[in-house]
């Protein structure tokens, strides 16, 4: 039986950020290892030679690999060791029996699937979407669970109706904080992340076969909503600084337009008020929803959301301020839609999680959420910096979307290169980038990738963003990465 060599685990193990604790370094390690370095089948070393080597305890460790043997990654027998199960990305697992007959799946979600979407991998060096959640106060999140769950608040544990009434009315706050959007509680609609939000939308709003304007590159998480409820996306290129391409639009008529908020995602730049508004003027769509996908400065000029129009909405999460696996978020929308929306949503969906909605109320009202926020707007910033400081000079690399204080930036390559191949190039080396160009549209020929700043962070960060460098400087010399 082939043992796994320990060296590639070790040297894994050293890349992974310091904040992120031992045990999450242990866990992206494991997964690497197994990915791109162990062969199928490879018996583990033993758990005091990891331990030893690592300087990580045995309790460390069999966390860790719990995780891997949950999800797949590893299999292990009482007594007799562990081993590698998930195969390498270009070879099918020895394991796993291929179906009798094919699964039949539906129009719909065939077209998602057949789209580019989220990467297996979420996690690691430069991941796009992802916050500091190294940083995040799990120590004080914890402790509100304990506030809140008290025997006079049994009724956390059952059903919702319309949302935890303190966090609809703390989330008017924020918004009138940081947005300066003055709206009813009445027109919050707590959600299950931005997704949900958009499918919820997605269901009063509008009918299989109708279509949503979408801009390119567009966000492939609304686009896969909207595809997956059967609306056809119509995509109309967008230049900063210039506007949108009008000859892009047909002669359909739209019922929804789709934007994202003050920043632009995957460009990473501001979106601009005027640019979106002579575009619905030429399109006239029934209904224009914003995504306020990450907060980012002080933009809030140029949302085209009016809280007292009937046809705009606003959807947003804290995914990106706070930790992806939260999915809460929220839905504004206009006063004469709000209750309709509110029993369609309790109908189609039901309604809950009261428990999590009451400790994120009150972790807003101590002022943690607007600390976080005005802490991550620095951070993100320089590191920002340095990343775009670093590339900028790069062959091959025609723009970079300027530091901002959001957690993505865009890197745009000479549209010669397969920015796809590149991605995958970068992959082997644990550079995790998600390719540019499956989210334009097929006229929109540019190229580049998408990368994020919220995993890496001081020495860490520019160490990796060297390594960066000098690693797509080799792979961009390579033929096979050139269209």
């Amino acid at each position: 039986m082939e043992q796994a060599p320990l060296p590639p685990l070790i040297e894994r193990y050293a890349r992974q950020p310091e904040s992120l604790g031992k045990q999450i370094r242990l866990e992206l390690a494991l997964r690497e290892v197994v990915r791109h370095d162990w062969p199928l089948g490879a018996r583990l070393p033993g758990h005091r030679t990891i331990c030893e080597a690592l300087g990580v305890a045995r309790n460390t460790l069999a966390r860790a690999m719990k995780s891997l043997i949950s999800d797949g990654y590893l299999h292990t027998g009482h007594g007799q060791g562990t081993w590698t199960r998930r195969p390498h990305p270009d070879g099918p697992a020895r394991d796993e029996v291929a179906p009798e007959h094919s699964v039949t799946l539906s129009a719909r979600a065939q077209a998602v699937l057949d789209e580019k979407g989220a990467g297996l991998i979420q996690s690691g060096a430069f991941v796009p979407g992802i916050p500091d959640i190294a940083r995040f106060p799990m120590r004080k999140w914890r402790q509100l669970y304990t506030s809140v769950t008290v025997p006079q608040n049994a009724l956390l544990l059952s059903y919702s109706s319309g949302g935890y009434g303190p966090l609809k009315r703390e989330i008017r706050d924020l918004l009138r904080r940081w947005r300066h959007i003055d709206c009813d509680t009445q027109q919050i609609i707590i959600t299950e992340g931005t997704h949900h939000g958009l499918e919820l939308c997605t269901i009063a709003l509008a009918d299989a076969g109708q279509r949503v304007l979408m801009e390119s590159p567009c966000y492939w998480g609304a686009r896969n909503v909207f595809t997956a409820m059967g609306m056809l996306p119509e995509r109309v290129r967008w230049y900063p600084g210039h506007g949108h391409t009008l000859e892009d639009l047909t002669d359909h008529p739209i019922q929804l337009a789709y934007f994202t908020g003050t920043h632009h995602y995957p460009l990473s730049t501001p979106t601009c008020r005027d640019h979106k508004l002579a575009l619905c003027q030429s399109a006239q769509p029934a209904y224009i929803i914003e995504d306020d996908y990450e907060f980012s400065g002080h933009e809030d000029a140029q949302l085209l959301f009016d809280p007292t129009s009937s046809h705009h909405l606003l959807v947003g999460s804290f995914s990106k301020l706070m930790f992806p696996g939260l999915r809460l978020g929220y839905l504004v929308v206009p006063k004469a839609l709000a209750g309709v929306m509110n029993r369609l949503r309790s109908e189609v969906f039901r309604e809950g999680r009261m428990l999590d909605q009451a400790v994120l109320a009150q972790f807003i009202a101590d002022g943690d959420l607007d600390a976080i926020y005005h802490r991550m707007q620095r951070d993100y910033l320089g590191r920002q910096q340095v990343v775009h400081d670093q590339l900028a000079s790069v062959e091959g690399v025609i723009d970079i979307s300027p530091p901002s204080r959001g957690i993505s930036l865009c890197v745009q390559l000479d549209p010669q290169f397969d920015d796809e191949r590149v991605a995958r190039h970068l992959l082997q080396e644990h550079l995790i980038v998600r390719p540019l160009s499956p989210f334009c549209s097929p006229r929109d020929k540019r190229r580049g990738l998408v990368l994020g700043v919220g995993m890496l962070a001081g020495e860490s960060l520019a160490n990796e963003v060297a390594r960066l460098r000098r690693i797509l400087e080799s792979v961009l010399q390579l033929k096979d990465i050139r269209l």
